[in-house]
Parts: C-alpha cells; sequence; structure tokens
C-alpha cells in the first residue's frame, strides 16, 4: 500500500492502474451515423453476449501471454491473434486493435531483454472469468478476473517450474448502429504489476515528508553475479521460511484476519502483504501512535502506517534495524524484502518478499497484482528503469 493520506503531510505516491495511461487504452468510439439510417435502439447483453465479452477478453490477455513465450515451441510457434478472429457481433475497435498489437510488440521486446537475462518461458495458460457486466444504453462495461501461470523453461532441481498472477480489468464497450459491441477500451484495476502488463505504472508526484528526519534507504545495483552476502536462513531471531510460507499461502486468497487495501482509493495490498508475512516469521509488533514510523503493529481492526505503507515502511524498518540494505539485488534471499521506485521520485512505490532463491535468482511473491515465484530477472526485464531498494531481514 502507498503511504497513507494523513492530516500531516508525508512523503507518498499513489500507483495509478497501469492501463490509465498504457498502450493498452483505447478511446472511446463515438456513433457518427448519417442521418435516417436505420439504427438499433437498445443493443442487448443477453447471456451469449456476456460469455462473448468474457472470450473477447481471454483472448486479448492470452495475445499477451503468448507474446513472452519462447516461440520455438511448436505450439505457438506462427500462432495468430486470438482476438483478431472475433468479428460481428463483439469484436475489437479499430482503435484497440492497434492498441493491442503496440502493446503485444512490447511484451515481445520485453521476452528477448528476458532471454539477454538468461530466463524464458515454455509455455504459458491464461483464464478469464467474468465477475459483473452493467449496460448503460449503448454503452457497457464488463469487469473480469485474469488468471495467468508461465512455465519456466528448463526449470531445474528446486527452482519453481511456474509463476502466476491474478489480475482485474474493467473492459468498456460501445454498440454500433447495428447493435454490435466493440471493445473500445481494456483498464486495469489492480495497484500494481503483472508480468504481461506492457507498461510500468504511473504515479503521482510525492507529497514533501514532514518527518523528522526519516531514513533513507541505499539503492541497489541490479548486476548479474554480484559478491556474496550469505544469509544465515536457519539459526536467529526470525523464521524466514515461515515468512515464505505464509506468502506462498496468502498471495491468492486473502487472510480474513487482516484488511484487504485493494480497490478504487485503497493505495493497494502490497506493504500490507509483506507485513503479514514478517510477522509470520517472528516480527513483532511496536504499538504506539499509528502515524509514528518507529512504531509498527497490524491486526484486523488496526495497523500502523509502517505496516501498510510503501516508505513507511521503510523508514521503520531501517530506524529500528530490522533490516539492512543490500548492495545488489540479486543478494536477496528468502524473507527479505524489495523494493521499487518505478519513475526514480525518491518515493517508493511497491513492496515485494523473496519466497525462493534458486541458482542465484529471487523468486517474489506479491500483492496487486497478486503474484508468486515472479523472478527477479523478470521484474527487471519488465522495469529495467525503475530504482531499487533491496533489503536483508
Amino acid at each position: 500500500m502507498k503511504s497513507r493520506k494523513l492530516s500531516r503531510k508525508r512523503r507518498r505516491a499513489t500507483i495509478f492502474t497501469a492501463a490509465a495511461a498504457s498502450v493498452v487504452a483505447g478511446v472511446a468510439m463515438l456513433p457518427n451515423w448519417s442521418a435516417g439510417a436505420s439504427t438499433v435502439d437498445q443493443p442487448t447483453v443477453d447471456k451469449q453476449t456476456k460469455a462473448t465479452f468474457q472470450n473477447l477478453a481471454d483472448a486479448v490477455f492470452t495475445d499477451r501471454t503468448d507474446a513472452l513465450v519462447a516461440t520455438d515451441k511448436q505450439q505457438y510457434r506462427g500462432r495468430k491473434s486470438l482476438s483478431n478472429r472475433f468479428h460481428g457481433d463483439v469484436r475489437l475497435s479499430q482503435s484497440l486493435t492497434r492498441d493491442e498489437h503496440t502493446a503485444v510488440s512490447t511484451l515481445q521486446d520485453r521476452k528477448k531483454r528476458l532471454a539477454s537475462l538468461g530466463e524464458q518461458y515454455s509455455g504459458g495458460k491464461t483464464s478469464v472469468t467474468l465477475d459483473k457486466t452493467r449496460v448503460n444504453g449503448r454503452h457497457a462495461t464488463a469487469e473480469v478476473t485474469e488468471t495467468t501461470t508461465l512455465t519456466y523453461a528448463k526449470a531445474k532441481g528446486k527452482q519453481p517450474r511456474t509463476t502466476g498472477f491474478q489480475a482485474h480489468h474493467k473492459l468498456s464497450f460501445t454498440a454500433d448502429r447495428d447493435g454490435d459491441w466493440q471493445l473500445t477500451q481494456v483498464r486495469d484495476t489492480d495497484d500494481g504489476v503483472a508480468v504481461n502488463q506492457p507498461t510500468a505504472p504511473t504515479v503521482k508526484a510525492p507529497a514533501t515528508a514532514t518527518d523528522d528526519a526519516p531514513p533513507e534507504a541505499t539503492r541497489s545495483a541490479i548486476t548479474r553475479n554480484p559478491a556474496a552476502a550469505p544469509k544465515n536462513l536457519t539459526s536467529g531471531t526470525y523464521n524466514y521460511q515461515a515468512m515464505a510460507d505464509y506468502a506462498k499461502k496468502y498471495w491468492s486468497s486473502y487472510n480474513p484476519d487482516y484488511p484487504d487495501f485493494n480497490g478504487a482509493g485503497e493505495g493497494g495490498d502490497c506493504t500490507n502483504f509483506v507485513s503479514q508475512s514478517l510477522k509470520a516469521g517472528g516480527w513483532k509488533h511496536v504499538p504506539g501512535d499509528g502515524t509514528d514510523f518507529h512504531k509498527w503493529f497490524g491486526n484486523s481492526d488496526i495497523q500502523s502506517d509502517s505496516f501498510v505503507g510503501v516508505n513507511e515502511f521503510s523508514w521503520f524498518a531501517l530506524s529500528s534495524k530490522r533490516v539492512t540494505s543490500l548492495a545488489n539485488v540479486y543478494q536477496l534471499d528468502v524473507g527479505d524484502v524489495l523494493q521499487m521506485d518505478f519513475n526514480k521520485d525518491g518515493s517508493k512505490d511497491h513492496t515485494m518478499i523473496v519466497t525462493s532463491r534458486v541458482n542465484g535468482v529471487p523468486y517474489l511473491s506479491y500483492h496487486s497484482t497478486n503474484t508468486y515465484n515472479r523472478s527477479l530477472a523478470s521484474i527487471i526485464a519488465s522495469y529495467p528503469n525503475a530504482a531499487y531498494y533491496a533489503y536483508r531481514t
């Protein structure tokens, strides 16, 4: 979750849903019909039309996922766009067709960057469920949930076989004069990042912090093969495997003992989720004024800003010495924390926890968008210009 909006100003930023300014955002189509032309007065959205809405959404997001999969695999070689096969009653608008072509090209470039980092996906599976449909005259919206799983190519030993995520989207349709529905806009409604999301989230300019000298985190390098920074995972104050196990258990099915900060205006659930994982591994509450970043606590009823806010968490973790900064992100190990500043404005935007490390590569899980075992290489390939902050817990 982004830093909370308080009576006293704090340094914060709120992630906008990425598609609000991304290449996938289409322009709402306005009818331009000639005078006297025969039109359908009230286009309908029956059960069959809703099913086609869902199928078209499935095709759009499957096209994006396929763009990330290695093309030397027989089932993906030469595959044509699934969304372009829709014609007639429900189809893409011309504008969105162009935008989705650009989105797929962007993801294909990301696939090349991933390959240069030594990572490929050998397969992918995307499915979409239709959650809600609204119709207002010649306009309709469909809210959908996307579930995507990608298979790591040549996974060996303890390396995760798959990575996956759940994302929520809002689709806008406009009916033409014949009553046929055209998909004009795809908007992501999560405050987070998905591997097949074409562009990075945009963020608001941060407010000025007025706290008494909050500690500044040190930026971490993103180069491969850094100097070793071994972590003792089996002895000490904290149970790091318990942290990872908690994250693996609740990455998609949220723990009802805590509030969910996803949704419009909530700022996202990423830091709340990481704090819960750390608590499961032995981090103790520091009770007190919830707006004081030196305090840290969270339960079903109340949470400190440092429990749920990205920047406040960093300030607490560093000032309490529960974490130390790592020089390089590839030094991260199980139970460690990674934060990102997408536009390098000095205000952090996203928090993740390491749930696995194999062959020198950390794998991270997070909320907003709900994601498990995403490789660090994939994150860097998707956001090469972000600032990264790695913490040893």
